[in-house]
């Protein structure tokens, strides 16, 4: 087992160093556009591992870079969510009812559309893989004008804002976004999340 802990670690930290050299080659942009449709699905690299020094390389660029980065998620995130309703539709739901089971699908997937539009918005930023909530965000058949409405939100402050903070600090900020900004994220999302809650106890 710790071998293949040990295998998978190293494998993905390959993936990571490839895809990261991939932002120096002569078509960046339109591969920076291929990883951000796949990670939104399947992919275990996130975009800001070629946003970042795409940005840094080509600072004038930068907003472009993140429009690029967005644009491919939202649509990756939209193919991820085509996954899950077709993988819901053909392949667990027959099973679910040949078990008895649906019931407890059809209250699982009541309760997540409850929260769907903050969990795409927390994926989005976070993270916690946008991935599994676009999958998951179809298979519960939740609400596609919400998801699209999250996802581009999300995607969008995501990506602008690492481009902005790399396009005005360069370098200096680099560090810093690449330690601590998916936490910096996750915080502004629970204050967001415990704000509206207030909101609706007043």
């Amino acid at each position: 087992m710790i071998v293949h802990v040990k295998d998978r670690t190293s494998m993905i930290k390959n993936l990571y160093n490839k895809t990261m050299a991939l932002a120096g080659h002569p078509q960046a942009i339109f591969l920076l556009g291929a990883v951000s449709f796949i990670e939104a699905s399947f992919f275990p690299i996130p975009p800001d591992v070629m946003l970042i020094p795409m940005v840094l390389m080509n600072p004038s660029r930068a907003w472009l870079f993140a429009l690029v980065a967005t644009a491919f998620s939202v649509l990756g995130g939209i193919f991820g969510y085509i996954i899950g309703t077709f993988s819901y539709e053909h392949i667990a739901e027959p099973l679910l009812y040949s078990l008895g089971k649906e019931a407890q699908m059809v209250d699982f997937s009541n309760k997540y559309n409850e929260i769907g539009f903050w969990a795409v918005i927390t994926a989005g930023i976070s993270p916690i893989p946008y991935k599994v909530v676009t999958i998951m965000s179809g298979a519960t058949n939740l609400n596609f004008a919400v998801f699209l409405g999250a996802s581009m939100a999300s995607r969008g402050v995501r990506f602008f804002l690492v481009a902005g903070l790399l396009h005005f600090y360069g370098h200096e900020i680099r560090d810093f976004i690449e330690r601590y900004l998916n936490w910096v994220f996750m915080l502004f999302v629970v204050l967001l999340v415990v704000g509206f809650i207030g909101f609706k106890l007043i």
